[in-house]
């Protein structure tokens, strides 16, 4: 069966495999560091929430807006309409989230 090691010396094998021994804990540690900020991140957002209730409500009132505002899209899409429905309700805030 052919593989990716045959033709490769000893020396050569050992080589790839620790460079990609090296690369997989590379990634590993990556993710690991992006799994920790989102939990800060998130661990953040809850204080914040926590502490201005208007702005929890502001966003329950927009996210609820979106799902709307994408059921919508959804049911014309359904009904035969593929023209695009405008723009997402979080991008008239954040405008580089462009379309949904």
């Amino acid at each position: 069966m052919y593989n990716e090691y045959d033709g490769l010396s000893f020396e050569e094998q050992l080589q790839l495999s620790e460079s990609q021994i090296i690369r997989r804990h590379r990634q590993q540690m990556l993710l690991r560091r992006n799994a920790q900020m989102l939990q800060q991140e998130l661990e953040f957002e809850d204080e914040l929430l926590a502490d201005n209730p208007e702005l929890a409500q502001a966003i329950h009132s927009l996210n609820m807006q979106e799902i709307q505002a994408q059921q919508q899209g959804l049911f014309g899409v359904m009904q035969g309409d593929s023209t695009p429905k405008g723009q997402s309700v979080w991008s008239k805030f954040f405008p580089g989230l462009g379309r949904s």
